[in-house]
Formats: structure tokens, C-alpha cells, sequence
């Protein structure tokens, strides 16, 4: 256990935090130590090794869980967390052997949800996560709650045993099982108030912030992150915006952060220093998602137009863009920023593009069927992998590629 580890759980530890392992009476206060089998993954370096083209290999699939929404891989690659929103749980996989190492499913208690087609409230639950990110060394998985109005914190370092009990009556509880789906642990989360709909949560370099966007509150909550004192992150901002946000990227070079206005034609443009809009960028309707490019260029998808671009955000202009298929959700850039991976939400297609000084070309158009949303990137040195969730069919797709 590194340093900032055992630092991090000496000092949890001493807000009382006690193991609710004791599930068969269901009774969930118990305050026995948590004992729980750890699961080494072996780490991986990547090297960065030149390559400048992809070749198409195979298609793997994996069971998820109901309606996965999202994916993302920690730092290092070696785990893979699918959120699965009906399913109201957060499915870890190792990567190396495809399998699923733990579940970590809520405790599903009454809310109010929201019918994206009729675009009106109807009764849910609020442990329905959407999105996340992974901060302080890969020990805390940041998820979003659909319908609870804020943000949680899971503690998944594979040497953390935190757990805790109930403190407040906002807190959600978690069950912890084995890729069996038996029952080996549970613990309650804070849940932190953001904005009504949460839905990306982004992170500074330094680990110091959040940013997360309110889908239903026109607004960015800015946090900053405390893993040594529960609830370990408080909201210090919010920030409106004109229209519904969603996807964001975080410039630390040039201490700025950009949100598609989903609900408009904006990229906005925050001041990292002052918390504040510094400007927007005029862009084509209904943008859904970033990605960082190099030399400063951002890349979106347009869910409505079918459409993906990439922007200078210096001067304010669309470089080039390209059609996909219908509603591109989702896109990830692959890591030496020469291809763009999109998720094809109505078309049931991955689509891989490579990213030229002046166009998108086009190099596979894969079919994925079940509404694929979600994809994250795995790479060595000799291939490219790309998890892409659906979903409809509870489902992971892996899209393996040669390096060349």
C-alpha cells in the first residue's frame, strides 16, 4: 500500500467508518471490521510506441448490466467500470481477462425520473448513475445520479477497505459482490448536491476539482475534492449556463474548461481561476460531447445533425466536420490524438475516423446493435481496444484493433 493510501485510510478511519458485512439479518448498521478479498490486477505501462494506422481484428462481447450508459477505464487501463443506469449498478471488469471483478449495486429508494421522449416527470428510482470519473490516484470513482440530484463518491482502490456508516439521511447505501453476483460487502456513500440531472463529471490534473453538469439546472457545479474528510468533495460554485450542458473537457494548461450547451449552438468557456464564463464558441446545433485533440483542437459529436467537427478554439472556427451515423453519442480519441472512436446511438455503429490536418476519413463502420452510447479506450504497444456499452441488451462490445 503506497503512502497516500494508507494515509488516506488512517484518517478515514477515524470518522467512525465501520464494515457492514454482516447482510444475511439485514441488518445494515452493523459495525463489524470490513474484511474484504482483495483482487490484484497486474499493472500496465504504456509506452507510446509510433503508429499511424488501424487494422480491424475481432469482436468480443460481454454481459453488463440493464441500460448501461457509460464506460471508463482507470489510469493505468488494467479495470474497466460499466454504469448501468436501469440496472441502478457499476459493473468492474479487469481488462486483461474480460471478466467482471466486483458489482456495486445500490439500494434503489423512490424518485422522480425524467421521460427524455415525452419530456415530462415520471416516477423512478434516484440511484440511477449516468456518468463518472476516477480521481487521487484511481482510489475514488466519481458516479452521477440520474435522478438524486448530485454526485457520490466510491472509494475502489483495490487496497482501500473504507466503508462507513449511515451519517446523513441523503447517504446511499451500497452492496459489494463478487462476479458472481453473492453479496460480500456494503457500505453507504455520501451523496453530494450538485444540480438537478447530473450528468458528466470531469476533474482537474491536480485532483483538486470537479466539474460537474446539471442537465435540468442550466448550471456547472465546481468542487473541490477532500479524500481524507467525509463527504469528500463540497460544491464551491455554481455556475449558470444559458441551456442544457453535457459533455465538458478540462484545460489545465490553459486554465480554461469547455461545456456543449446541448440545449443550444454554444461551446462555453469557463475561467478555471475565477469559476467564472470568460465567452462561448459558436458551433452547430445540439453538441453533445468534447475530446481534447492536439495542438488546442477540440473535437464534438452534433447528436441531432449526425454530424462531428473539430474546432479551433482560439479562433473560434470550425476546422473541418464529417457525417456518421445516426445520433453520434460518445467519442474517445485514441492516445498519440490521430483517431476518433463514435458511438452511433440510432445507426447501431461504432465509427472510427482518422484525423488528418483538414478532414475526417473514414476507416470502419462497425455494427453494434442495442444503441450503442458509451466507448473508452484500451491500448498497448501492438492494439487498440474500444468498450463500447449499449444500451439496450445489457451488453459490452470489445472492438479490437492492430497497430500498424
Amino acid at each position: 500500500m503506497n503512502l497516500f493510501l494508507s494515509y488516506i485510510l488512517c484518517n478515514v478511519l477515524l470518522l467512525n467508518c465501520n464494515s457492514l458485512s454482516n447482510l444475511k439479518s439485514q441488518n445494515l448498521e452493523s459495525s463489524q471490521p470490513a474484511k474484504k478479498k482483495i483482487q490484484r490486477v497486474e499493472t500496465f505501462k504504456y509506452s507510446n510506441n509510433p503508429y499511424d494506422s488501424l487494422i480491424f481484428l475481432s469482436t468480443e462481447q460481454l454481459k453488463s448490466g440493464n441500460g448501461t450508459k457509460s464506460v471508463i477505464f482507470n489510469s493505468d487501463m488494467t479495470k474497466m467500470y460499466a454504469l448501468n443506469l436501469e440496472g441502478m449498478s457499476i459493473y468492474e471488469y479487469s481488462q486483461k481477462t474480460k471478466s467482471i471483478i466486483r458489482i456495486f449495486k445500490f439500494k434503489p429508494t423512490k424518485g422522480i425520473g425524467w421521460d427524455y421522449d415525452n419530456e415530462k416527470p415520471i416516477p423512478s428510482f434516484e440511484e440511477k448513475p449516468v456518468e463518472a470519473c476516477i480521481s487521487n490516484n484511481d482510489s475514488i470513482l466519481w458516479v452521477s445520479l440520474h435522478n438524486a440530484g448530485g454526485i457520490v463518491p466510491i472509494f475502489i482502490s483495490e487496497n482501500s477497505t473504507i466503508t462507513h456508516n449511515k451519517k446523513n439521511n441523503t447517504d446511499k447505501l451500497i452492496y459489494f459482490t463478487d462476479g458472481a453476483d453473492k453479496i460480500k460487502d456494503s457500505t453507504y456513500v455520501p451523496l453530494i448536491e450538485t444540480g438537478k440531472t447530473p450528468k458528466v463529471i470531469i476533474k482537474s490534473a491536480n485532483d483538486h476539482n470537479l466539474l460537474v453538469s446539471n442537465w435540468h439546472s442550466y448550471s456547472i457545479s465546481v468542487l473541490e475534492i477532500n479524500p481524507l474528510m467525509y463527504p469528500f468533495a463540497k460544491v464551491i460554485k455554481t455556475i449558470p449556463v444559458k441551456s442544457i450542458p453535457r459533455g465538458m473537457i478540462y484545460n489545465d494548461k490553459i486554465h480554461e474548461s469547455y461545456v456543449a450547451i446541448m440545449g443550444g449552438a454554444t461551446l462555453d468557456v469557463i475561467d478555471n481561476d475565477s469559476w467564472t464564463i470568460k465567452g462561448e464558441l459558436n458551433v452547430a446545433s445540439n453538441p453533445r460531447h468534447l475530446v481534447q485533440g492536439d495542438s488546442g483542437r477540440i473535437f464534438v459529436s452534433y447528436n441531432k445533425i449526425s454530424t462531428i467537427a473539430c474546432i479551433d478554439p482560439l479562433n473560434n472556427k470550425t476546422l473541418f466536420y464529417t457525417p456518421t451515423s445516426s445520433q453520434p453519442r460518445t467519442i474517445a480519441i485514441s492516445k498519440n490524438k490521430k483517431f476518433l472512436f463514435v458511438t452511433c446511438y440510432s445507426g447501431n455503429k461504432v465509427e472510427v475516423f482518422k484525423i488528418n490536418s483538414d478532414n475526417f476519413e473514414k476507416i470502419a463502420s462497425l455494427d453494434c446493435l442495442g444503441s450503442p452510447v458509451g466507448v473508452d479506450l484500451f491500448e498497448d504497444d501492438n492494439k487498440l481496444e474500444a468498450w463500447v456499452c449499449s444500451y439496450n441488451g445489457g451488453l459490452l462490445s470489445i472492438f479490437t484493433f492492430k497497430k500498424k
